[in-house]
């Protein structure tokens, strides 16, 4: 009996739309057999909607197990195939299938249940025989295992509490073990079950950093994925003693407290998804309750004294990571309002802190900026202009409460969060600057002789001025207070401020050239003095920062990109400063790398719309002489002469809020332009740019991945993808490649991802099947019909390689489809390349399913022209191909040999095989010697 798949049901009971769901249920019959799951799933479901009797059911639901667990969903196989049993108690196959399913859920107790059963039922079964000592053997493992580590972890907490250990290394091998150990699930239980978060609380209570740092790396791995163990984790603990952890001035401990806090939140929003559940399983069912109480905790941890700057960031992190939906298909935004209520305020005090000098508040250089982020996804997660409105309203009243009746210092802090707002939601910042007294405030400090107080009013006013309201007014106002600061000013921490300024005014025009703001050379001169503060090393790295800033504003100027490039130092200084601690830079050196390589979206004029627009007297934007592309390809070559993919890469790996969605797709699209020029792929392979690469296209805004996979694409293309991807790494590039097969990608990126897979494909069967199971198949064969012959043949090499897999081979073999007859037709194609690739997945396919030998005479009468075309071809490939089809076919069947060697073909194969030794040769010889084999010829008299 078959048990792997759907089989062949029953007879259906007659019934009224007993032939409809017969109909469906063998519909999703050949679906399943062709692999397609989701549509066989899709029938099936149908089926069960009309009506179907009791038996039918049965029969359906194991079917629909069947699928999910082709799918790798094992839970709800395991819900369908025990619907099935319900139905019907001694179906061994829902028996059996709800088994696999257990097995592969770690609930090996219940599969080894329902295996018995099934043994029981069908004695001489040899497949639920085989089964039952396999899961039988992994339960004695797992005993035996358990049983192991039961001394282990007894012994390991008593030497890391022991006092008289303290520093030994004996104490560190034992952390170290206990944090292994907790890797594995199996591992995390039996120290949960040896009281272990007691424990583990001790090692807590110690103070030590190293223990505190074990303790806590040992409870990630308690609570990873695992919802009841979190729960009882957070009683033990206590929610606000785990939150607390995250203000300790240790940054190591702190940041072990935020990977375990992150940890503690993926379990309680997803719940258990493998190891144990017994019991401990329903401890909780709702988890809003536990998410917002530690919420809550974050909250009031932000506004707390006495809590390290590097804990305040940890915290915001965290709700940056853990509020806002993920999605916007997900209409439940409930906690992102709740947020807003409880901790708006918090989170603008901490936006409206100053680092120096130090205030009630310990912040660091980028705390305002994560603030600012955390604010901006607040605000983009809300879904109506009430909720919008209800967000303006409460910062607005925040900011008055300080702007009025506390002096000279609310003022300030009124116009520090005012410049957090422009910063993060500039919506909100735009009506806030709106507010009575705001903006003039900020003029009237501008000219303060304290130095603090003009720090805060500059940076607003430079924030200010990129915000369209607010930009033309700053533009007639401020450029001459800005300019005199600039020139006045004895403190370079206010002179480079104002340059920044006078940067983002003079950039309004963006890579227009000709829209300046400024006169002839100005842009120069203020590029050339941030370049001049920006490799002064002797300045703080915070202030080095503006410089920066104000390059990204300025390198829209084609002569300003050419003289940036020149100057080695500034860009030794660029690269440096990115991979210092003041995250806060990041935006803005790769801002500049994107201008410097022209890696913004350009579309070029119609030239009649041009033509159109002049004699209407409306403005059309003009291209910079030294923005065309000779002039882009040799910046990007200096860029990477001076390490420029080694920066990106430190860039990449930065766990910060500041490396933002926006700040990703710049990444992703400086690495695309850097791999434009294939001779240039090599540089960036060696300085890491794949292994940074990878990142990028599995998280950001959808140009950003989109930019990412299609720079994935040009690698795997050109350069050897297990030297370029390492590893498991080599794995995790499939499903970015795949993702540009999509419809809404461009046709040079579909061809390239095409032709990456190819690659990819020839590798190994286990790339094929990672192929396989991210659906590329369906959309692959969809090129194959393309009109474009670039992507045709691109597709048809893919599928050649694919055809190596048994599923792809199911696919080709399976009744009532063209793909033989396309593959047939396409090696009598014009194309050479085409024919090449088609003939080539034809020889696989014919090699090793001699069953579709027998299919190819009849998809089309044209078959023996197409392989005759193939044997004469000049191309000694092509000839190769053919001969081998040919050569299978004649393995194959008597019959098919006796209609070749009927035909032209024997002369063909007679003449080739006379030849000089080679594959085409050896194979028509093959040809020659299985016809005489079957007595269809006679060997000349030579005996040849």
């Amino acid at each position: 009996m078959t048990v792997s798949g759907p089989g062949t049901p029953e007879p259906q009971s007659a019934g009224p739309g007993a032939s409809s769901v017969e109909q469906l249920r063998k519909d999703g019959n050949e679906l399943f057999k062709c692999g397609d799951y989701e549509g066989a799933l899709t029938a099936y479901t149908q089926a069960l909607g009309l009506g179907a009797t009791p038996q039918d059911q049965a029969i359906l639901h194991r079917n629909r197990a069947a699928c999910h667990l082709k799918l790798e969903d094992y839970e709800k196989a395991e819900t369908e195939a025990t619907k099935a049993i319900e139905k019907d108690g001694g179906d061994v196959k829902a028996l059996y299938r709800r088994s696999q399913a257990l097995e592969k859920l770690g609930r090996l107790d219940q599969a080894v249940l329902d295996l018995q059963r099934c043994v029981s039922l069908e004695p001489k079964n040899k497949v639920f025989q085989e089964a039952l000592r396999s899961i039988a053997g992994q339960i004695q493992e797992k005993v035996r295992y358990m049983s192991s580590t039961d001394a282990k972890v007894e012994q390991m907490f008593q030497i890391l509490l022991d006092p008289q250990e303290k520093g030994t290394e004996k104490k560190q091998k034992a952390s170290q073990n206990l944090v292994v150990l907790a890797r594995e699930d199996a591992g995390a239980e039996k120290i949960f079950r040896s009281n272990g978060v007691q424990l583990l609380q001790r090692l807590l209570d110690t103070g030590e950093p190293d223990l505190m740092l074990a303790a806590l790396r040992t409870l990630v791995g308690i609570c990873s994925e695992h919802q009841s163990r979190t729960v009882a984790t957070l009683s033990v603990l206590g929610t606000r003693r785990v939150v607390s952890m995250l203000g300790v001035e240790n940054q190591a401990v702190s940041l072990a407290a935020c990977h375990l806090l992150q940890v503690m939140f993926d379990a309680l929003k997803e719940g258990v998804k493998k190891g144990f559940r017994g019991k401990e399983g329903a401890i909780i069912v709702d988890p809003a309750r536990e998410l917002k109480v530690l919420i809550s905790n974050l909250l009031e941890l932000l506004t707390e004294v006495g809590v390290s700057g590097q804990g305040r960031d940890n915290a915001l992190t965290l709700l940056i990571k853990v509020v806002p939906r993920k999605s916007p298909k997900d209409p439940n935004n409930s906690l992102t309002l709740w947020v807003i209520d409880q901790g708006l305020k918090k989170i603008l005090e901490v936006g409206g802190s100053v680092q120096d000098p130090p205030g009630e508040l310990t912040v660091t250089a980028n705390s305002r900026m994560s603030a600012s982020i955390l604010l901006s996804k607040l605000f983009d997660d809300l879904k109506c202009d009430a909720e919008r409105e209800n967000f303006h309203r409460l910062c607005e009243n925040y900011i008055k409460s300080w702007f009025e009746g506390h002096g000279l210092a609310g003022k300030l802090r009124a116009i520090q969060t005012v410049s957090c707002l422009l910063q993060g939601p500039c919506d909100a910042g735009n009506r806030a600057l709106e507010l009575n007294g705001v903006m003039e405030s900020v003029i009237a400090l501008c000219a303060s002789e304290q130095e603090e107080e003009q720090l805060v009013a500059v940076e607003a006013l430079i924030h200010a001025a990129g915000k369209a309201k607010r930009a033309s007014f700053i533009t007639a106002n401020g450029v001459s207070l800005l300019k005199d600061l600039y020139k006045r000013s004895e403190k370079d921490s206010i002179r480079i401020r104002a340059l920044v300024g006078l940067c983002k005014l003079g950039s309004a025009g963006g890579t227009d050239f000709s829209m300046k703001q400024f006169a002839e050379g100005s842009t120069l001169k203020l590029a050339k003095q941030c370049r001049k503060w920006l490799c002064n090393d002797q300045m703080d790295v915070g202030t080095r920062r503006w410089a920066v800033e104000g390059l990204a504003y300025l390198t829209f100027d084609a002569d300003v990109k050419e003289e940036f490039v020149e100057d080695a130092a500034a860009l030794k200084a660029l690269f440096q400063l990115s991979k210092s601690e003041e995250r806060s830079v990041l935006f803005a050196v790769a801002s500049a790398l994107v201008n410097c390589t022209n890696s913004y979206d350009y579309e070029e004029p119609d030239p009649k719309m041009v033509e159109l627009a002049k004699y209407a007297k409306q403005h059309v934007p003009e291209q910079h002489p030294k923005d065309k592309p000779s002039f882009v390809r040799a910046r990007v070559k200096k860029l990477l002469a001076a390490g420029v993919v080694s920066a990106m890469t430190c860039m990449v790996k930065t766990e910060s809020p500041v490396l933002t969605s926006s700040c990703r797709e710049l990444l992703s699209r400086v690495f695309l332009a850097l791999v434009e020029e294939v001779e240039d792929r090599g540089t960036v392979v060696a300085q890491g740019g794949g292994k940074a690469l990878l990142p990028l296209a599995l998280e950001g805004t959808d140009v950003g991945q989109m930019k990412a996979a299609q720079a994935l694409a040009k690698l795997t293309i050109t350069s050897n993808p297990e030297m370029t991807f390492p590893g498991e790494r080599i794995y995790e590039v499939v499903r970015p490649l795949v993702s540009l097969l999509h419809l809404n990608c461009s046709g040079l990126q579909n061809f390239e991802a095409l032709m990456a897979l190819t690659n990819l494909a020839g590798i190994s069967e286990r790339l094929r099947q990672k192929i396989l199971k991210e659906k590329a198949v369906p959309m692959i064969e969809g090129y194959m019909f393309e009109e474009h012959e670039m992507l045709r043949r691109a597709a048809t090499e893919c599928m050649c390689n694919l055809a190596m897999s048994k599923e792809v081979q199911d696919l080709f073999e399976a009744t009532g489809n063209d793909r033989l007859k396309l593959l047939v037709l396409y090696s009598g194609e014009d194309n050479e390349l085409l024919r090449r690739a088609a003939a080539g997945g034809l020889a696989v396919l014919t090699s090793v399913r001699p069953s579709l030998c027998s299919r190819i005479p009849q998809v089309t009468t044209h078959w023996l022209e197409i392989l005759q075309a193939l044997l004469l071809s000049p191309s000694q490939e092509l000839q190769h191909r053919g001969a081998v089809v040919v050569l299978n076919m004649v393995e194959a069947s008597r019959e098919i040999a006796s209609t070749l060697m009927e035909s032209e073909v024997l002369e063909i194969l007679s003449v080739l095989a006379k030849d000089k030794e080679s594959p085409v040769t050896r194979a028509a010889t093959a040809c020659l010697g299985k016809a005489v084999e079957y007595g269809l010829i006679k060997p000349s008299q030579d005996g040849k």
